[in-house]
């Protein structure tokens, strides 16, 4: 994976540098328990962009967060259409950091956070995108729940 994350200090990784920060951050203090967190969110503007950020969570005690960009190349209009490419994103993410990090002598719970819920625009699908990831084999955070998505991801688009 090539691309560039940020910090909200503004300091850019590559995946590898952001695994290592990752675990070494979870090493620090490993009798606390820890949750890591993919969620994406999207904007349009001439374009559609999307924001996708890895949070790490130290439960009760703060945690640090990285965010990437992907500026698609069109404008999508179709709701459902954007919302299941933030889906497809955040799975993929996902399925990598699961990956990597699985490798790693570490604990930690998993998580998956969609900017959708059972009010708004995106009800309608709200109960076809928790089958996607839980068919994929992740926990899933709807609103209010999601702030991985609602909150950090949403913060960079």
């Amino acid at each position: 994976m090539e691309d560039k994350f940020y910090s909200p200090a503004g300091k850019t990784y590559t995946y590898s540098q952001l695994l290592k920060e990752t675990v070494a951050y979870v090493k620090a203090e490993p009798e606390f328990r820890y949750k890591i967190i993919i969620g994406t969110d999207s904007k349009n503007n001439e374009i559609t962009d999307f924001v996708s950020a890895i949070v790490v969570y130290r439960v009760g005690h703060g945690g640090r967060f990285f965010w990437r960009k992907i500026n698609y190349q069109k404008r999508i209009k179709n709701l459902r259409e954007r919302i299941y490419q933030e889906a497809t994103l955040s799975l993929k993410l996902a399925q990598e950091v699961l990956s990597n990090l699985s490798k790693e002598d570490i604990n930690f719970e998993f998580e998956i956070h969609m900017d959708i819920g059972s009010n708004g625009e995106t009800k309608e699908m709200l109960q076809e995108i928790i089958g996607m990831i839980r068919g994929s084999g992740f926990e899933i955070k709807t609103k209010p729940e999601s702030y991985g998505a609602s909150k950090v991801a949403d913060r960079y688009t």
